[in-house]
C-alpha cells in the first residue's frame, strides 16, 4: 500500500541529518499509509535509529520536514507507542510488570499524582491483548527475553496509540518467539500503522506489505519484489536471510 502525501500517517519529505559532519541520512522522503506495515532494514550505522528519533520527535532533522498525523512529532507523542531495541530500567529494578505498564500512561498528559482505576484497567487489557496477564505481579527481573518483549510491548499499547513503532523487536529471542510476537503485530496492524525495524528482511517479508531499504538513502519496495539479489545489492552479506517455514 503506498500513500499520498495528504493521507499518509507518517510524511518525511527530503529529510537529512549529520551526526557534527558525518551525514547519516541524505535526502530521505517516505510516506506511511493509514494502517500499513510497514519494514525498516538496513546495516548498522545505516540511519535506522535516526530515522526512528526523528519520528518519535526526539530529533529534528537539520533539512526537510518531518511530520506525523498531520503535524509535528513532537505533538503527537501521545498517539505513537515506542517499543525500544532496550528497556530503559534496569531489569534487577524491583518493579513489577503491572508497573512497567502503567508507566506507559505517564506520558498522557500527567506526571504526578496516583494511578486512577482507568489506568489499572488499560494495563490489564493491554496485557491481556499481548497475553500476558498472568505476569502482571511477577518482578521484571524474573522475565525471559519473550515475556519482557510482550511486556515492553502492553505498555507502548497501553495509550492506545495510532500508531505502533518497534525497533529491532525480536534481537534478543528465539526464532519460535519470532514468530509468536509477529503473529501478534499482524492482530495489532488491523487497529493500527506498524513500523518494524528488523535485520531479517526474509523473515519480516512475510508479514510487512513494504520495505524500507535505508543505508543514508532509502529505497521502497513491495514484499513480493524481494529477492536474494536486491538484499546482496543493499547489503552484501550483512542482512540475515533466513528461510522460515511456517
Amino acid at each position: 500500500m503506498s500513500s499520498h502525501a495528504g493521507d499518509a500517517v507518517i510524511s518525511l519529505h527530503n529529510v537529512s541529518f549529520s551526526y557534527d559532519r558525518l551525514p547519516v541520512l541524505d535526502d530521505v522522503s517516505l510516506q506511511v499509509g493509514h494502517k500499513e506495515f510497514l519494514g525498516i532494514v538496513g546495516p548498522n550505522a545505516g540511519g535506522k535509529s535516526t530515522l526512528l528519533k526523528l519520528i518519535l520527535g526526539l530529533l529534528k532533522p537539520q533539512r526537510g520536514a518531518v511530520k506525523v498525523l498531520g503535524k509535528k512529532p513532537r505533538q503527537q507523542r501521545k498517539a505513537i507507542g515506542y517499543v525500544p531495541q532496550y528497556p530503559a530500567f534496569s531489569r534487577d529494578f524491583p518493579i513489577t510488570v503491572e508497573q512497567v505498564v502503567l508507566l506507559g500512561r505517564l506520558g498522557a498528559g500527567r506526571w504526578f499524582g496516583r494511578y486512577s482505576k482507568a489506568d489499572y484497567q488499560a494495563a490489564r487489557m493491554a496485557l491481556e491483548e499481548v497475553e500476558a496477564d498472568d505476569l502482571a505481579q511477577r518482578l521484571v527481573g524474573g522475565l525471559s527475553g519473550g515475556q519482557l518483549q510482550r511486556v515492553l510491548l502492553a505498555r507502548a499499547l497501553v495509550s492506545a496509540p495510532q500508531i505502533l513503532i518497534l525497533d529491532e523487536p525480536t534481537a534478543n529471542i528465539d526464532m519460535r518467539l519470532e514468530s509468536d510476537i509477529f503473529d501478534q503485530l499482524k492482530r495489532l496492524n488491523e487497529q493500527m500503522t506498524i513500523l518494524v525495524v528488523s535485520h531479517d528482511i526474509a523473515f519480516i517479508s512475510d508479514y510487512v506489505q513494504r520495505v524500507a531499504c535505508l543505508n543514508r538513502t532509502l529505497v521502497c519496495h513491495r514484499t513480493d519484489h524481494i529477492d536474494g539479489q536486491l538484499v546482496q545489492h543493499l547489503y552484501g552479506d550483512n542482512v540475515r536471510m533466513v528461510a522460515h517455514h511456517h
